[in-house]
């Protein structure tokens, strides 16, 4: 099948025979929780992908990530998912790498020696709040930082060997507090992990809770972005990365159903290949922010806002074929499989991740009109 064979071969090419291993296994055994997922994808090198060839990694591009991603979603939205928060915290160190001293170069050797799974402990979309309002409190000591707080859901909570996550540093002096971006091993003291999810739908992605106790952080693992209304450089390119990333791995779980209704050979012609029109028009979308993402040319503004727009238009056209492809499969393919249902329910679950459209319409229409895009 012609179907996702780009998206698949790419995926072969990074991590060979993790496809197969997936393909293997049926979908709800790889959506629940203890599922082999991450240990497959841990297996397979995936830790690595995004991390530079000179550092032992696999130097995967945001284009082919992109791929892998849609691949990987197609068999298990769940490890889609998951690995999404690992690529986005990856993608921030190598960006943080480019601008920095040497210690994030050292940390992404150490991920791909060791295969490192790193969970993103960034703040979620609060109303009224900005998109990157740290959650987690920290204050200075002696030599580093003691944060406090939860991140609930925080992917990968059970599997993860290092936390990357935002807190707020309080100002001794009782002034505003200051962002900082800070990595936790998971074998630090003072953290504790809990059940927090409780849908059956991405079970398997590991988003439950972590508190943080009096976790001490040292200052090698503390990075300060500026400050403002406006998103520092590192963390704008960090945020593409994850609106794409993301954005590609519901397209994928959309991808698993649609292939479904394509190997069943229900409907006619027309209603098949509409089906695959929406989701193909949607990758090569992803894939032209990526590109242009990855160039580094032009304005990150205007690139923030293309990343928005192109996740926004993706889950409509998710929406849309979704549905779509559960009616051309026909009734008796819902009955016989829980696998529809599933896919139906969790590809529609991108709009949950943070900025939601309406929480953003408004920063966007701004911009439009000529202004900073501010979230």
């Amino acid at each position: 099948m012609n179907f996702l064979r780009q998206s698949r071969q790419t995926l072969d090419r990074y991590l060979p025979g993790l496809d197969k291993q997936l393909a293997d296994i049926p979908l709800a055994d790889l959506e629940k929780p203890g599922n082999d997922g991450l240990s497959l994808f841990r297996q397979a090198g995936g830790p690595s992908l995004l991390v530079p060839t000179e550092l032992g990694g696999l130097g995967a591009s945001m284009v082919d990530a992109v791929h892998v991603q849609r691949a990987v979603g197609s068999r298990s939205p769940s490890l889609a998912v998951a690995t999404t928060m690992h690529h986005f915290s990856v993608a921030s160190l190598v960006e943080l790498d480019a601008a920095g001293d040497g210690l994030e170069w050292a940390m992404l050797g150490a991920l791909a020696t060791n295969n490192w799974l790193l969970s993103s402990g960034f703040a979620e979309g609060r109303p009224g709040q900005h998109i990157l309002s740290p959650t987690m409190k920290a204050t200075v000591t002696d030599g580093g930082l003691i944060v406090n707080g939860t991140k609930k859901p925080c992917s990968l909570t059970w599997s993860m060997d290092l936390m990357s996550a935002s807190v707020a540093v309080v100002d001794p002096a009782g002034g505003p507090d200051r962002m900082a971006v800070v990595l936790i091993p998971a074998s630090s003291d003072g953290i504790e992990r809990k059940k927090f999810w409780q849908s059956w739908v991405l079970g398997g992605a590991e988003s439950d809770e972590v508190v943080l106790h009096d976790v001490t952080v040292p200052d090698a693992l503390v990075f300060y972005p500026t400050d403002g209304p406006t998103m520092d450089p590192i963390q704008g390119r960090g945020f593409i990365w994850f609106e794409v990333l993301i954005s590609a791995a519901y397209v994928g779980a959309a991808s698993g159903l649609v292939e479904r209704v394509l190997a069943g050979g229900r409907g006619s012609a027309e209603d098949r290949a509409l089906l695959a029109i929406e989701l193909e028009a949607t990758t090569a979308a992803l894939e032209q922010v990526a590109a242009t993402a990855a160039a580094g040319d032009g304005d990150l503004s205007a690139q923030l806002a293309q990343a928005l727009y192109v996740r926004y238009a993706a889950e409509r056209a998710i929406e849309r074929v979704a549905m779509a492809a559960a009616s051309v499969g026909g009734g008796m393919a819902f009955i016989g499989s829980s696998d529809v249902a599933y896919l139906l329910a969790a590809s529609r679950a991108l709009a949950f991740h943070p900025p939601s459209r309406t929480g953003a319409s408004e920063a966007l229409a701004r911009h439009l009109s000529g202004a900073e895009l501010t979230l």
